[in-house]
Formats: structure tokens, sequence, C-alpha cells
């Protein structure tokens, strides 16, 4: 199936509103000699067109083909102009640096004083709303200023604005090296996944020690401990270290109820720092905190106030449903969680240019196990080819891992063994490639390969003899990852014991937290 022709300019005509159309229209309008521009035909055919087609825009726009190029540049450049402009993406950070700009052509004019009073009220905000990178360059713009324009009534300004200066430059710094240093952590996890064995481990652990930067928490501001708290989150997630992925998920979204003014400046943090909360309590099987936060974050991203642009909509779409998914694997309700499938699915395509393609995965996979945990195989198989043929997906290993491991054991549940064979090679030679044969994949496709050579009385024996072999990796620090994606232990308990899946894990919750 081939793609769409992808092009930035196009992109953007269509994500603007029917606002943001009417807005810019007005904004080229206020010059009447803009009223048959090219760049205005151009716009106005892209917005006719459903899909990007450069022949239909020579045609219609009424562009040569060597103008095309300069069109479609000047046009992109005068969207944006007039997006900056909307009253929709101002925001505390945009009036900041728009101040600042005013404060820099005052200077030039060489009006200093004026700059100067301008730059000192955009620097208190900056400071107070933690934007210390702006606030910081502020201050470098007032020192420049202020070696041209110095009075005698401003007794020690020099030594103030050093002061200043230095302080932001440092917690910038730290801020840094933090922000890095969580940054290439979450690069590590997206591409490898969890730990796999002790030596993925000592190098995680060495690799986090030797970046992170010596702190005094008391003395960290807002941005600072944000970027602490992510960094032990990806840390604690690449150990598989679940309760501390809780407790600093916790800490990073109680910053935000402790600064709720930070919501409405951060809110993508704010979101993901909620979703990361909730992942972590699926993974502990928290569910009745999993509910608990599941429906204050919902009530959030709900509340008119709450600031969401289309980033921030389709963040809020994504980690809400995936959350809403993982409420009921918490305790196996899987036929009950059948219903979101359809609604979600119904929606990802008004998504399809905010939500990449990893996620999209993520949730066909939530899909498949969702179906096999219900029992319907031959569903969960059409969600898994959806990622196993899918060739660009580059980033984590892991999920086409296991979605291949759960491809086998679907079409050996639906009694499809004319298939199993060349799945079985398919899958270990994939495996083998990409290096990611652990203890517990060796045992399942040696087991399932086996099974045709078992006669069907001695099955029952062979699933508890293999169920004996599974459970000493349960509770093993590494290879344990296997169960976070497939709970082939229940899986097995199921055939043992007669039951269905879904009743097997409802019946371990119930016991845990009786």
């Amino acid at each position: 199936m081939t793609k769409d022709q992808k092009d930035n300019l196009f992109s953007l005509v269509k994500s603007m509103t029917k606002s943001e159309k009417r807005q810019f229209k007005l904004y080229v309008g206020r010059l009447g000699v803009n009223d048959d521009s090219k760049f205005l035909n151009l716009f106005n055919v892209m917005d006719k067109l459903s899909s990007y087609d450069e022949v239909a825009i020579l045609k219609n726009a009424n562009i040569k083909k060597q103008q095309l190029a300069n069109v479609k540049a000047h046009l992109y450049k005068q969207i944006l102009i007039s997006l900056r402009l909307s009253p929709s993406h101002q925001n505390t950070r945009s009036q900041i640096r728009e101040q600042l700009d005013f404060a820099s052509i005052l200077y030039h004019k060489g009006l200093y004083k004026q700059a100067l009073k301008i730059l000192d009220k955009a620097k208190d905000v900056a400071i107070q709303h933690e934007e210390k990178n702006l606030a910081y360059e502020i201050v470098e713009l007032e020192k420049v200023i202020e070696s041209q324009y110095i009075t005698r009534s401003i007794s020690g300004r020099a030594d103030e604005l050093t002061i200043q200066a230095k302080e932001l430059s440092q917690a910038n710094v730290i801020a840094s090296k933090l922000s890095n240093l969580s940054l290439q952590l979450y690069g590590l996890f997206l591409k490898f996944g969890y730990a796999k064995n002790q030596d993925d481990a000592k190098e995680i652990q060495d690799y986090f020690n030797a970046r992170l930067p010596k702190y005094d928490i008391s003395q960290l501001g807002f941005r600072e401990k944000l970027w602490l708290y992510k960094a032990y989150l990806w840390y604690s997630f690449l150990m598989q270290d679940f309760l501390n992925c809780y407790k600093f998920a916790l800490k990073w979204v109680s910053l935000f109820e402790q600064n709720p003014e930070m919501i409405h400046l951060n809110p993508v943090f704010f979101i993901k720092g909620n979703n990361y909360l909730l992942e972590s309590l699926f993974y502990i099987k928290n569910k009745e905190k999993f509910k608990e936060y599941l429906d204050k974050f919902e009530d959030i991203i709900n509340t008119p106030s709450f600031n969401k642009d289309e980033n921030v909509e389709a963040l809020s779409f994504l980690y809400y449903n995936v959350n809403s998914v993982n409420y009921y694997f918490v305790d196996g309700s899987f036929h009950e969680g059948l219903q979101l499938i359809p609604k979600i699915e119904k929606a990802l395509p008004n998504y399809q240019d905010r939500i990449d393609e990893h996620h999209t995965m993520i949730f066909y996979y939530k899909f498949a196990s969702m179906h096999f945990g219900a029992g319907n195989n031959r569903e969960c198989i059409h969600y898994l080819n959806k990622i196993i043929s899918n060739k660009s997906l580059s980033m984590r290993e892991d999920l086409q891992c296991f979605s291949r491991v759960l491809n086998v054991v679907a079409h050996y549940e639906e009694g499809l063994d004319y298939h199993l064979e060349r799945l079985l090679r398919d899958t270990y030679k994939y495996l083998l490639k990409i290096n990611d044969l652990n203890e517990v994949q060796k045992e399942m496709i040696r087991f399932i390969r086996g099974l045709q050579d078992i006669f069907p009385h001695d099955i029952k024996k062979a699933f508890v003899k293999f169920h004996k072999q599974l459970k000493q990796y349960e509770n093993h620090p590494y290879e344990r990852r296997a169960f976070l994606y497939l709970d082939i232990i229940s899986w097995l308990e199921s055939k043992i014991e007669n039951k269905p899946v879904a009743q097997i894990i409802k019946e371990k919750y119930l016991e845990q937290y009786a």
C-alpha cells in the first residue's frame, strides 16, 4: 500500500482550524495588494484538496512550475506569522519572547531607558514562570544596554546583573544536564526496551551515574525538579523497578499539583506525567489507585479551562485511551474491554498526523492481546499482522518480538497448524537476528514446536511440565519482562485447569488483593 506524498506546507494548511484559516485571510487581506496574490491562490487551492497533488496545484493556482518552490516558502512563512498572532497560540512563553523582541527594537533605536523598563518586567514574568533560559537571555541583553546607558541613580546595577546571570546560568546548566540524561534514557528505552540481562543493567547503571549531575534538591526550581524526576523515572523503567517508577511519576504529577499555574504553561509535561503514573500503577497491578488517577486524569483533560491545542489534544487522546485499555488488563476483564476497540480504532485516523507510528502499533498490540485474552484468536492474529508486516517500524524491537511470539501462540490456539512450522521458523530466525532471544522465548518456541509430536492424552502433562519450567522466571529480574507483554503462565494455567485465560487472571488478581 503506497502512502500519500507528504508535503510540509500541505500538512500545515490541513492542520489549521476554521478560525485560523479565517484569521489568515484577514491577515493577508489587510493589504489590498494581496487579494489576488499567488501565495493566497496557492492557499485556497491547497485548502480544497484532500491530498497533495502538484499537477492540480499548478493547474488551478496560476503558478508556473519554476515559481512553485518560492511561492510555497512564502506562504509557509505567512501562515506561521498569522498563527503566531492568533490568541489561541499566545502563552506566557511567547509573550516573554515578544517583549524581548520589542526591547531589542527599542535598544537599536537608542531608546535605552524604555528597553530596560520592558526587559525588567519581562524578566520578572520569566523567573516567576520558571522560564530561566529566557530570563538569562533577558539579563544578557540588560548587561549590553547597561554598558551603554549607566546612571548614577542605579547603585550596584552591574553587580546585581552579574550575580543574577551567574545564578540563572548555573540553574540552566543543571537543567540541561538532567534533560539530556532524561532524553538519552528515553531513547534507550524506545530502541531496546527493558534491561535484558545483568550486563545490560550494569551498562545502564553506569551510564546513568556517569551523567547524573550533583545537585541539592532544596536549591532546585520547578523545571530542574521536573527533569530530575523524569531522569529517575526512565532509569527505573529501564531497570524494571516499577515501584520506583510509581514513586517518581507521583513526584512528577505532585510537582504540578503544587504549582498549578505550570499546568497551563506546560500541558504536555503534565499529561505525560499522568500517563507514566498510570503506566506504573498498571505494572504493579494496583487497580484501585489506577482507577482513581484515570478518572482524575479524564476530569482534568475534559475541563474547558485546560489548555488543549492540537498537540495536547492528540496526546490526551493517546494517553487516556491506552490507559483505558490497560485498565481491563489488570484483572483480566478482557471481554468488558472489547467495547473500547472499535471506538479507538474509529478515532485513530483523526490523529494520524499527530500520533507516531510506534504508538499506533502499541494500540494494535493492546487490541491483539485483549482479543487473545477474550478467546478471539483470529482477531488477535489480524492485529498482530499489522505490526509484523510493518517493515518501517525500527523502534521498540521488543514489541516486534512479542508480537511474533503471541502470533505463534494464537495460531496454535486457533488450530491453524498448517501455518505453525513456518511461523516457528520465521519467529526463531527473527529473534536470533536481533539478538533478543531470552530464556522464556526459547522455552516457549521449543515447547510449541514439540507439541506437534505429543500424543493428545499427554498434552496436559506437557503443559504442567512447561509451566514448572517457566515459573522459575516469573520473578527473575530480567526474564520477567517477557510476562509484561504476554502472560504465558496464565495461559498455561488456563490449559491445565481447562478455564479461560481471563478467568485465571481474574482469580489471581482477587487472590492477591483479597
